[in-house]
């Protein structure tokens, strides 16, 4: 089983406290987890990732522990080898587009120089077609270059998996249609298990082999798109 989900947390302050409440598991290579905003997607994602730890739960990834809290084991999310694009792309606005993507590879206090280069940064700046834009700061860019910029700093890093919330919200239609050609596209040609979450249907359309349905912090249903009735898809 390529994914074995299961969170409890409870999110927030009383009065509007929030209780998560996840389980699923599924061998899809693209999975998406569909729901209106404030369902708990974006939280689970996270947890998923270990940027927010679940109160209880486990979470496992090609049969490998990333979370258990039964065992107190907590990967770190460096460790855990999943890429993740923040919906807002959460790029460094004081870092040109070669920084932000050399970010993923730099260690130490400091952040990549200006120049700074690699086998890694050049090849995805060539293949989203960003070596235009290389010198450039965030805001100078396009929102699609931005998104690109975004996808190929988790890239770089050659993760095992790739993690992606609403990366299509910000942007009107025409763009949205491209960029899902294009992801989708790239995807196929790694071959490497995605999880999307989204509350458009468009996403659902383009991207499920799966599909897991949350509401209110619980799965409401989880199936293959043909088989709407169960968790384990």
């Amino acid at each position: 089983m390529m994914w074995q989900v299961q969170l409890h947390s409870r999110l927030g302050h009383l009065p509007s406290a929030f209780d998560l409440n996840i389980s699923f598991a599924s061998d899809a290579k693209r999975l998406v987890l569909f729901g209106p905003s404030g369902a708990g997607k974006t939280q689970t994602l996270m947890m998923m990732a270990g940027l927010t730890t679940p109160q209880q739960g486990k979470v496992v990834f090609n049969e490998t522990p990333l979370f258990d809290s039964s065992s107190q084991l907590n990967v770190p999310t460096r460790q855990r080898g999943l890429g993740y694009v923040f919906q807002d792309y959460a790029l460094f606005p004081h870092l040109t587009v070669r920084q932000n993507m050399g970010f993923a590879l730099h260690q130490g206090w400091g952040n990549p120089s200006p120049t700074h280069t690699s086998p890694e940064v050049d090849r995805w700046l060539q293949v989203f077609q960003l070596q235009a834009v290389a010198h450039l700061l965030p805001e100078q860019i396009s929102g699609g270059q931005r998104q690109r910029t975004a996808l190929a700093r988790a890239l770089v890093a050659q993760p095992r998996a790739l993690l992606l919330d609403e990366p299509f919200a910000a942007m009107d239609r025409p763009l949205r249609q491209r960029l899902r050609s294009e992801l989708l596209q790239l995807q196929t040609e790694l071959s490497l298990p995605m999880v999307l979450i989204t509350h458009d249907e468009e996403d659902v359309d383009a991207f499920a082999q799966a599909l897991i349905h949350i509401d209110k912090g619980k799965v409401v249903s989880g199936a293959n798109p043909s088989d709407s009735t169960n968790h384990r898809v």
